[in-house]
């Protein structure tokens, strides 16, 4: 993997990363006439129940939806420069014009997983997406070692449904000041386990789902997706290295090679589950310890769909939103055997 850092016009960072740079160039200025980014996130803890709440009032003018052809995350063209001065890239991540954590509060990046604007991360070769997993890797191991940051958090949102403003195929990662609410509950519940019964709650966690051939949606050598057995989504699936390890720079080459070709297999099947033409949204999400207090937890990946059956979506309602008490109308079992049946 080869690594291009430069700068885009107004100050930010701007990264390529190409699997075989040997004849990649990534000096391409930006020729566009920003000004510095100006944020003015403010960080308040809502007292009620310790959870941080990051305040971020300049995003209301962030980009929204824009035609293709003057897409952001694009190339560069005759005629067109958006986020990416280059004409080509494999993958690229940049800081975030629209942050909603920037400063002191943290950074915000965005990671664009192609240049192809009507993909998706399913449509990727195993190569490219084993690409954005050195990506993911690389960037956590920097975020990590800036000065405030508790937890680097990688994700990406597919679909208008989630909320998705770029339908250009793209992730983003938060370098957190905090640990985030889920987080800390998983710790919580990790450091209950061990005093309870001596051993780690992921470890067992995964044992059991893999006992449990009825949640079982795929597995290889070295990774194993499953539903788990209380989901909160109609269809949600989690995907755990058999060795517990606290983030993405602990896995092995072994690990790497193996996660591309299942995560592909998976996102294919979130697609083909509801015989729709258009994509399924999702939120797939990398959980990683944070820097303090993590020594129990696992690095796994969420993956999650708020459609339900074709032509209806579970949103987050009364119980959901109002008090954070999730109710399933997807039997967790069923889920994971139409996972496993759908071609």
């Amino acid at each position: 993997m080869k690594k291009s850092i430069t700068e885009l016009a107004d100050g930010r960072e701007l990264i390529y990363y190409d699997a075989d740079g040997s004849g990649a160039v990534r000096d391409v200025p930006d020729p566009r006439p920003l000004t510095p980014v100006e944020s003015r996130s403010e960080l308040r803890r809502d007292e009620a129940t310790g959870d941080w709440i990051t305040i971020a009032a300049h995003r209301q003018t962030r980009t929204h939806l824009p035609p293709a052809d003057v897409c952001p995350l694009c190339p560069a063209r005759d005629g067109h420069t958006g986020e990416i001065p280059a004409t080509d890239y494999e993958v690229a991540v940049f800081e975030n014009r629209f942050p909603s954590l920037a400063g002191d509060t943290g950074r915000c990046e965005v990671v664009c997983f192609t240049p192809e604007h009507d993909a998706g991360f399913a449509d990727l070769t195993p190569a490219r997406a084993r690409l954005v997993l050195d990506a993911w890797t690389d960037r956590t191991a920097e975020l990590s070692a800036l000065p405030g940051v508790e937890q680097v958090y990688c994700f990406e949102n597919r679909g208008a449904e989630i909320g998705v403003t770029l339908p250009h195929p793209h992730g983003q990662i938060y370098a957190l000041p905090f640990t985030t609410p889920r987080t800390a509950k998983m710790t919580a519940a990790a450091a209950a386990h061990r005093t309870a019964t001596g051993r780690n709650l992921f470890e067992d966690l995964l044992a059991r789902a893999r006992a449990a051939a009825e949640r079982l949606v795929l597995a290889g050598e070295h990774w194993t997706a499953f539903v788990p057995h209380a989901a909160r989504w109609p269809y949600e699936v989690h995907l755990y290295p058999h060795r517990r390890v606290p983030d993405l720079t602990r896995l092995t080459e072994a690990e790497r090679d193996e996660f591309p070709a299942l995560y592909l297999d998976l996102l294919g099947r979130f697609d083909r589950l509801f015989g729709l033409p258009e994509p399924t949204p999702y939120v797939s999400a990398w959980h990683q310890a944070p820097s303090r207090g993590g020594e129990e937890l696992a690095l796994h990946l969420e993956l999650f769909t708020v459609r339900r059956a074709p032509g209806k979506l579970k949103y987050p309602a009364g119980t959901e939103s109002g008090m954070e008490a999730f109710m399933n109308d997807v039997a967790p079992e069923d889920a994971a055997r139409r996972l496993r049946e759908v071609r």
